[in-house]
């Protein structure tokens, strides 16, 4: 069932209230190393405390089935999907696309410039694994079919209104600062999942899109798009 604080509800939400509590706290770190920490660190911990909870409540998430695998020509729509996205995320930054001020961009390299792979590599794996599994299952998978009926796992998402695509791309928008990159990159998503029927799919593509953008911005140094 979907009711309120119910197991399938809590295994989509927390996993996605955690992430967002740690990057708060991660902001409450003081940068100049006085409290012993390197704030950059927290979100390796971060990491492993999302993707902890993901492994807890793996049982509850039917969608990632093993039956659930898209097929290979949805794949490769997938793929293609989580290419475009990242173009139109890397071009959709002028100031007048950003909703209010940038946040504070992670910079992995040291004070002479030089970069630290170490936090390169949890950075990417944070960002390209972790970070489309839960995104996909608490803005796609819970909440768009939630608008629906809030019995969420009863609702097929290849039958998903226009009103739940449109809701909850605008929820997902405003959890972003580059709102015009954000709406196109929820709507792409969204009908990933709504053509397949497939969370997979969704995934796949958020994974692409991370994934390159992590290396664009390590080979370009354009940290301020992480």
């Amino acid at each position: 069932m979907g009711s309120f604080l119910s197991r399938s509800v809590l295994a989509r939400v927390v996993p996605f209230v955690l992430f967002m509590v740690m990057l708060a706290l991660r902001g409450q770190v003081p940068a100049d190393g006085s409290w012993g920490i390197d704030p950059r660190w927290v979100y390796g911990l971060c990491v492993l405390v999302v993707s902890g909870s993901l492994l807890f409540f793996w049982r509850d998430y039917q969608e990632l089935a093993r039956g659930t695998l898209p097929r290979a020509k949805e794949l490769v729509l997938a793929v293609i999907v989580g290419v475009v996205v990242f173009l139109l995320w890397i071009n959709l930054a002028q100031p007048w696309m950003m909703l209010g001020e940038a946040t504070a961009s992670f910079r992995p390299v040291d004070s002479e410039g030089r970069i630290e792979w170490g936090l390169v590599a949890v950075r990417w794996i944070g960002a390209a694994l972790m970070v489309p599994v839960m995104e996909e299952l608490f803005w796609r998978s819970y909440l768009m079919r939630w608008v629906d009926n809030p019995d969420f796992e009863k609702v097929d998402p290849r039958t998903v209104t226009l009103k739940a695509v449109a809701l909850s791309t605008v929820v997902f928008m405003l959890a972003h600062t580059q709102w015009l990159a954000a709406i196109l990159a929820g709507l792409a998503y969204a009908w990933l999942y709504k053509r397949t029927g497939s969370l997979w799919a969704p995934i796949v593509a958020h994974a692409v899109t991370n994934g390159v953008l992590g290396v664009w911005v390590v080979l370009y140094g354009n940290w301020q798009f992480w």
